[in-house]
């Protein structure tokens, strides 16, 4: 005789996550009535948290559809944050996608709207080594002499071509078409940007044929749509409560592009800290949310509300007093009201939290910084017990800081992992050995600056590729300059010795 098993499949229950407790400034912005809100919040007041109460608050409480809510950030990272953590206080999941970066929400648009003619193949977004190659190759095949005498001898070169991509980049960030741009090189006596116009002319021409577009170019085309009188209306009519973070982050093309979408006083929820605008050299302008209550106004005329997170929880009394004399000396203009000002330029600190300890510590050389990193942590880890996923390096700049340092790190035998929007793909450890042998290859015969230089050759040989760690590194290197000396030859830095005798 068999038995059977019966199976009876059930809704589960308490999926919802509870909500924090929040204090009255970010319920503020949870209450908030409708209309355009600027909320000031500096590190560690709960930005992002009040960001999604908020678009929660909408949902539940005032029966909006998540279709009709957009939140817009920066980074794939944050955008997949905001929406599992929208989604875990809903306690379902949603056919929408919510949240997203501006430059996925750009271009979605574009698709959608483009002509169905305009574009031989199906439109595609180039990366930054595709731009590149575009550029050398475009500068490479044009006269030098339709730039400026004293441009000419730098074109062809790698710097003058990332010089112009930046030049192009923001052009399109602040709405300029060639003509514009001659324009305003010929009304400032400026004929490196008239060159520049023509440039950019040939430029579109070259990406329109190949289907392609650059992301500033991309956020240029969106905001065209979205300021055409049908498409403005549909956006308008399905995005009734729109929300960004990280707003200082904006540049003028991204700030015009949220005019089109909700510049007409309805629900529009900014989040930033005007002093942590670090992205000048892409862009960003932080007048963009220094102006906001003048920018949008609500419906009436008036400006747009502001509330300010006042309570800090990240750090205690020593670390915020650090900050705050760093940021004493940076501007804060605009029109956020006097009030505002003051409450923002004056957080407090949440009571029972260490006051935290601030150290500065100066190197001769970045090798000698890594070094002393590597030892603190590891002096964390194994005297003080201190777990690798609790402790973090920030640095200036993920393209030129992080390849060298994550290598003295793992030589040191300490642990790393990088946040993956802050490492290009042309960088990962994967990926950039054999960038760095292939470049190796190509330049054997190159002279003066066109040569790889010391540091690759080096990070080359500390690589699986050749397999040497750090100590062994160091004693080929002695031995090279005690060769050099014993031949009378005049010293040269460790580097290039290596170098010379790799290659």
């Amino acid at each position: 005789m068999t038995s059977t098993a019966t199976y009876r499949l059930s809704a589960p229950t308490g999926g919802t996550v509870a909500g924090p407790r929040l204090d009255e400034h970010q319920q503020a912005v949870v209450d908030h009535p409708g209309g355009p809100l600027l909320v000031l919040a500096g590190p560690g007041t709960g930005k992002t948290t009040t960001l999604v109460e908020a678009i929660v608050d909408r949902v539940e409480r005032r029966g909006v559809s998540p279709d009709a809510v957009l939140a817009l950030t920066f980074s794939r990272k944050a955008a997949e944050q905001l929406r599992d953590r929208v989604t875990a206080r809903l306690g379902r999941t949603m056919t929408t996608t919510l949240s997203s970066t501006f430059h996925s929400f750009a271009y979605g648009l574009v698709r959608k709207h483009a002509v169905a003619d305009l574009y031989a193949a199906p439109l595609r977004l180039l990366s930054a080594p595709e731009q590149d190659v575009i550029l050398q190759e475009m500068l490479h095949g044009q006269d030098a002499s339709s730039w400026p005498t004293a441009l000419r001898s730098a074109v062809g070169t790698r710097g003058f071509a990332r010089e112009v991509a930046a030049v192009l980049a923001r052009a399109r960030e602040k709405g300029l078409d060639p003509v514009d741009l001659k324009q305003l090189g010929d009304e400032h006596d400026a004929p490196e940007l008239a060159a520049a116009a023509r440039f950019l002319q040939q430029y579109q021409v070259i990406l329109d044929d190949q289907s392609a577009l650059d992301y500033p170019e991309l956020i240029y085309r969106a905001v065209l749509l979205a300021e055409d009188p049908v498409v403005q209306a549909e956006l308008r009519a399905r995005f009734s409560h729109v929300f960004v973070d990280e707003y200082q982050d904006t540049d003028p093309s991204q700030v015009r592009l949220l005019r089109a979408l909700a510049g007409d006083g309805r629900d529009l929820t900014v989040v930033g800290d005007p002093h942590q605008s670090i992205y000048a050299f892409r862009g960003a302008d932080v007048r963009g949310i220094l102006d906001f209550p003048a920018q949008f106004r609500h419906a009436d005329g008036r400006r747009a509300d502001a509330v300010v997170l006042r309570t800090t929880r990240r750090f205690g009394a020593h670390v915020l007093l650090a900050s705050q004399r760093v940021a004493a000396r940076l501007p804060l203009t605009g029109s956020i009201g006097e009030e505002e000002r003051r409450a923002f330029l004056s957080p407090r600190i949440l009571d029972g939290v260490p006051p935290g300890r601030v150290e500065v510590v100066t190197f001769d050389t970045e090798r000698a910084e890594a070094e002393h990193l590597a030892d603190r942590l590891r002096r964390a880890h194994l005297e003080d017990g201190r777990p690798w996923s609790d402790m973090a390096v920030l640095v200036r700049s993920g393209r030129t800081s992080i390849p060298g340092l994550r290598r003295s790190l793992t030589a040191a035998g300490v642990p790393v992992e990088v946040a993956g929007d802050d490492t290009p793909l042309v960088r990962e450890p994967a990926v950039l050995p054999l960038l760095d042998a292939l470049r190796a290859v190509v330049l054997l015969d190159a002279e003066g600056d066109d040569r790889l230089d010391p540091e690759a050759v080096e990070a080359l040989l500390v690589s699986p590729l050749a397999g040497l760690d750090a100590t062994e590194l160091r004693a080929f290197a002695r031995e090279l300059r005690a060769r050099e000396k014993a031949s009378g030859a005049r010293p040269r830095p460790s580097g290039e010795l290596v170098r010379d005798a790799l290659l």
